[in-house]
């Protein structure tokens, strides 16, 4: 009788190990699934849906869009402006020239508020955005390239791969990602926007924007520009693609390059899985 009861009990035991062994195998199966899926990421390709005027001797560092209206950051000493531009004429509205010793960079939207980088001066400017009165100046310890809002903070790039989060009220960084896709670290994200919940930045001398998720650090999606303008249309060689802007509201997605004559109004469409050969 106790044999009998001990060869039940292995054979019990033997079976909960087996069933055991099959619940292990069937989760590293689902992960090494999930794993391959999440290593996937899609690139896009345009179509282009309207074509405004810009004005070619901006030299565009940053572009922001609300209310039927572009606001408009420009590089270059000595020639470096904040703008209000009329999208479909291209027209300036306002205009306010930043002191010639500064190169202005990215610029961004903030509740009633406009906020302008600049590179390698450590300082930035906060503008009224009704009257472009200034409000305030502030610093940060990096470059300035691009700055977008989420709502909630100010994302800066200084163009390497990692975008910088900082207080709104009180300029201080409160945090910061590094941003890589499956492979590599992703560096050189110049011209920044918020767009549903994601970051779209433009990678300098390319024709590339990466799509960026801000809680996994991951781009999640390539926009490949390629083509958006001939060659032969830009005045000086230094008009690389930088300009990102999105109308909320519409869901209209719109992006220019320094010194191009024309803005593009496009539409998103997937194109492969082939990710482009950008890097540290």
């Amino acid at each position: 009788m106790n044999r009998l009861f001990t060869i039940l009990c292995v054979g019990l035991l033997f079976m909960g190990l087996l069933g055991l062994l099959g619940i292990i195998f069937s989760y590293s199966c689902l992960d090494s699934v999930d794993s391959k899926t999440s290593d996937i990421i899609p690139v896009y390709t345009y179509k282009v849906v309207n074509t405004y005027p810009h004005d070619q001797k901006a030299y565009t560092q940053g572009l922001a869009f609300e209310n039927g209206f572009l606001y408009e950051g420009t590089g270059i000493y000595g020639s470096s402006t904040l703008r209000k531009v009329d999208l479909e004429t291209g027209r300036i509205l306002q205009i306010c020239k930043l002191p010639q010793k500064l190169f202005g960079e990215g610029v961004t939207i903030h509740k009633d508020k406009i906020i302008q980088l600049t590179w390698r001066s450590n300082v930035g400017f906060v503008h009224n955005k009704s009257s472009f009165e200034l409000k305030r100046k502030f610093n940060y310890s990096t470059e300035g390239w691009g700055i977008t809002s989420d709502g909630k903070h100010l994302i800066l790039s200084d163009g390497t791969a990692v975008l910088h989060y900082l207080d709104p009220d009180t300029f201080e960084e409160v945090g910061k990602i590094k941003v890589q896709d499956n492979k590599r670290v992703v560096s050189k994200l110049n011209e920044l926007e918020f767009v549903q919940g994601r970051i779209y930045a433009n990678v300098w001398k390319s024709n590339w924007i990466a799509i960026i998720e801000p809680r996994t650090q991951k781009v999640v999606g390539w926009i490949d520009l390629e083509g958006l303008l001939i060659r032969k249309e830009l005045s000086n060689p230094a008009g690389v693609l930088n300009g990102i802007a999105y109308d909320a509201e519409n869901d209209r997605l719109f992006v220019t390059g320094k010194m191009w004559p024309s803005l593009f109004e496009i539409e998103l469409i997937k194109k492969s899985t082939a990710a482009p050969d950008i890097g540290k």
